[in-house]
């Protein structure tokens, strides 16, 4: 039996990026996989768990706020990684950085939606 949210965009979008961050930090040096690539671990899936739990009507604005924290934490995260040469090729990055951009778009839009008149 399937959630509720498993059909929302953002959650099969916030899913791909978790994956991906999976599969990336694999690729780390032994250093950088418990450092930056724990947190990073750690952020995508705290995204996908916040995004599920705002499908909750009663919770969802302060869980939506709460995933927009994060999403954003995991944008400067991914940069440093950048900055300091951990991915493996400039694809990596740009892919990571992409699926994160895209999920904070989906993640804004909800926001917004459920807030009409307040601006981020």
């Amino acid at each position: 039996m399937s959630s509720l949210y498993e059909n929302l965009p953002i959650y099969k979008k916030a899913l791909d990026l978790a994956v991906y961050i999976e599969t990336v930090v694999v690729g780390f040096s032994r250093y950088h996989k418990y450092t930056v690539g724990t947190d990073l671990r750690n952020l995508s899936r705290r995204i996908v768990i916040l995004v599920a739990k705002a499908n909750l009507k009663s919770v969802r604005k302060a869980t939506l706020e709460e995933a927009l924290g994060s999403i954003e934490e995991l944008k400067i995260l991914i940069r440093i990684c950048k900055e300091i040469k951990v991915f493996r090729s400039l694809k990596s990055y740009e892919f990571a950085a992409r699926l994160t951009i895209d999920v904070a778009r989906q993640c804004e839009g909800w926001y917004r939606s459920q807030n009409p008149t307040t601006l981020l």
